[in-house]
């Protein structure tokens, strides 16, 4: 149904406005299943997840691969993170998009002293925060969401104080509103995001049409390597009841080899919403010769 991304600057009240959205969604008319996923899900720690970025690179990737398996029509997922990396903010949208659901980010927008006031709060309580280094190299690299960008549009910014983020917030009863609101032909300020074949994961196949189609474009393949082998200029035939292969000059096996692979590929992303890949040889063949003179005929 949705994807909600949190986001901010650390020891920003992320977490606290992650709790008060997913009640305020749990407490509203949506049927919806209201799951926030974090690194304490994973019991990952604050320091040792952000020491270095190959360790950083490592936390992002284990919070994207669970968002993709969880993100779907029947339930709100809030990614309770920094997020802080406009690029890993797009990567989270394409997820978004290609599951067809709502997508929104809520920032916690909150001064840098006051951040490091509440980290320095949290270790004296004995809590877990972040060593200052850290800390510091995490405001310092915090890209801050811009409503322009489609990956951090439509964009809710929550400026409180961290004591004062409830599920009365405003910015917390506008995502409620936005995540839950009935849509209609007539609906104009939601929007649920599509999927395109880019963000599509592909259908397997009948392997015995993958097959048939592997084998007969490499036939073809070969009939003009071995055409052009023998001198033979002009049109080439590949075989008894297909189009004859008009071509304007010699072709080298590398060009015939990324053409192949192309033409591989069209024919399986037209399966996701067409007929299959053609199930028997000749078709196949058909259908590469006829793309091949496409290409390469005059």
């Amino acid at each position: 149904m949705a994807l909600v991304v949190i986001c901010g600057q650390p020891c920003s009240g992320k977490s606290t406005a992650a709790t008060c959205l997913a009640e305020a969604l749990r407490a509203s008319e949506s049927k919806a299943t209201v799951r926030v996923i974090d690194e304490t899900f994973f019991h990952l720690d604050r320091n040792q997840s952000y020491a270095n970025m190959i360790a950083e690179k490592n936390v992002r990737g284990v919070l994207r691969s669970e968002v993709d398996r969880s993100v779907s029509k029947d339930n709100i997922i809030i990614v309770d993170s920094l997020n802080s990396i406009k690029g890993y903010r797009y990567e989270l949208w394409c997820l978004a998009r290609a599951a067809g659901v709502r997508y929104c980010v809520l920032h916690c927008d909150v001064k840098d002293t006051d951040c490091r006031k509440w980290n320095e709060d949290r270790k004296d309580k004995g809590e877990a925060g972040y060593d200052e280094i850290i800390f510091e190299d995490l405001v310092r690299r915090f890209e801050k969401p811009d409503s322009k960008n489609r990956w951090d549009s439509p964009l809710f910014e929550l400026q409180p104080s961290k004591d004062e983020i409830e599920k009365s917030s405003p910015a917390i009863l506008d995502a409620v509103s936005y995540l839950t609101k009935t849509v209609d032909s007539k609906t104009r300020d939601v929007k649920i995001l599509q999927p395109t074949i880019a963000t599509q994961s592909v259908r397997p196949s009948n392997a015995n049409s993958l097959y048939e189609l592997d084998q007969a474009t490499q036939e073809v393949m070969n009939a003009i390597i071995a055409a052009q082998s023998n001198s033979l200029n002009g049109p080439v035939l590949i075989g008894s009841g297909l189009p004859t292969l008009n071509i304007r000059s010699a072709v080298g096996y590398p060009e015939l080899r990324r053409l192949r692979r192309t033409f591989i590929k069209l024919t399986s992303q037209t399966s996701l919403s067409g007929p299959p890949p053609p199930a028997d040889a000749e078709s196949a063949k058909r259908m590469f010769v006829d793309y091949l003179n496409r290409e390469l005929g005059d």
